[in-house]
Order: C-alpha cells, then sequence, then structure tokens
C-alpha cells in the first residue's frame, strides 16, 4: 500500500472508485502550497466513510480532482464526550479547539457564562481549525465547533441523560467522581479566566447529572484546564483505557 503523507478533510462520499473534486482553497494547497501533482496519492476522511488513499488525477491552480483507489482505515468515532468551555483570547480559545479535537471530543461548544470575556466568536473559523487539527493528528473524525450559547439557555434544555463534569475549586477528586458514574453521554464544562459566578456555581451543583470535580490545588487557566479535563476523563472513560 502506497503510504500518503498529506491527508485531507474534504465533505464529500467516499468509496472506491469515488471521485473527489477539490475546493480552490484545497488545490492551492496541494498543489500550490505542498507542490504534489498527478499522480501522487493523499489521504481523504470525511467524518462518516473511513479514510481512503486517493490518487490525484487532474490538478490546477483553481482545482482539481483525486480518485479514491482504495480504503486504508475503517472510521473511529470519538467517546460521546463534549466539551463546553467559555471562550477566551483568540489564540487560546483556538488552542482549546485544536486540542479537543487532537484528545477525541465529540462535539466543542462555546458558552457564555456570567464571567465571560469575549461576547463573539467565530464559528466557521473554529470549525476550519477542528478540520486541520484532524487532519494533522491522524483522526477519522471531525468534532463539531457549535455557535456561542449562553450557559443557562444550554442547562435549559439539557438532556439529564448526559453527565456534567463541571470544573470548579471543589474537594472532590476527579478519579473519585468518573469512578461513581460509569459509561454514558458525558460533557466537560470548563468556566472563564474569572471562575463561574455564585449562581452559575449553585445551579450547577444543584443538578443531579452535574458533578464538580477538583484539577489539583493550583489555579489553571482555560486552556489548559481543558487539556488537563479531557485528560482525566479520557483516562478514566474514554478511548485511552
Amino acid at each position: 500500500m502506497v503510504e500518503a503523507k498529506i491527508r485531507l478533510y474534504v465533505d464529500h462520499p467516499l468509496a472506491v472508485g469515488q471521485s473527489i473534486p477539490l475546493e480552490r482553497d484545497q488545490a492551492h494547497y496541494l498543489f500550490g502550497v505542498m507542490r504534489q501533482g498527478e499522480g501522487a496519492f493523499i489521504a481523504l476522511f470525511n467524518s462518516r466513510d473511513g479514510e481512503f488513499l486517493a490518487e490525484v488525477t487532474q490538478a490546477g491552480k483553481r482545482g482539481g480532482t483525486l480518485t479514491c483507489r482504495e480504503k486504508s482505515r475503517d472510521l473511529q468515532m470519538p467517546p460521546d464526550l463534549w466539551l463546553l468551555f467559555a471562550p477566551i483570547k483568540k489564540t487560546r480559545t483556538d488552542f482549546i479547539v485544536e486540542k479537543a479535537a487532537e484528545m477525541g471530543a465529540m462535539r466543542i461548544c462555546p458558552v457564555s457564562t456570567d464571567f465571560t470575556n469575549s461576547e463573539r466568536i467565530r464559528q466557521d473559523r473554529l470549525q476550519a481549525h477542528a478540520v486541520e487539527a484532524a487532519e494533522q493528528c491522524g483522526g477519522t473524525y471531525v468534532p463539531e465547533v457549535a455557535d456561542l450559547v449562553k450557559l443557562d439557555r444550554l442547562l435549559a434544555d439539557w438532556d439529564p441523560e448526559r453527565q456534567i463534569m463541571f470544573c470548579d475549586e471543589a474537594l472532590v477528586g476527579a478519579a473519585e467522581v468518573l469512578g461513581a458514574v460509569k459509561g454514558g453521554k458525558w460533557a466537560i464544562l470548563i468556566g472563564p479566566e474569572g471562575g463561574f459566578s455564585d449562581a452559575e456555581r449553585k445551579r450547577l451543583h444543584a443538578l443531579p447529572y452535574a458533578h464538580a470535580v477538583s484539577l489539583g490545588p493550583r489555579i489553571l487557566r482555560a486552556d489548559t484546564a481543558a487539556v488537563a479535563a479531557l485528560t482525566v476523563w479520557q483516562q478514566q472513560l474514554g478511548d485511552w483505557v
């Protein structure tokens, strides 16, 4: 089997013999930046059909065509885990989205809390970061990045079967909490730089499916907390076990 050094996400059905038209940006990346040409092999995935080895059958400045030659990997779905986080500075929000995609979150949900500093996000730009992270880390699934939503509105429509691990200054260790509630659907909630407000903390503690955890004795930045929480959850309940 030919080994492809470039991986590309495409929003197109994949199957052996299927032709894949390239968008202009994709063509520019493959042929202008990466200097690929006809006969080169690219790994393609679409979050549905697995990964396919595709050959460049047409290369142009504004477009091109790839043809799937063989299936190289089956679709590997991540655990049913959502990451909810309050947006922070631009580059650090980008970091959270990238690491969540790399570490196996199924869905990424920016939330607006009482102390959230950033009231706007570019959902399309964050989705592009998730795609790029999946391309680089070898994943076959790209998590959806939702648009910004207020935390109270999200909780009002919450599925009670999805447990929430919310990171707060608490005395209970994460491993103890996760060990008591095995399996099922989960979400990790990371607060803003100023922490949760008293009203938010009170509401979360009152929810039977929300579980406060401690990430250690030091106060972590929001982006660090996201990576730490994802690591703890994956080690206890995820596909790292």
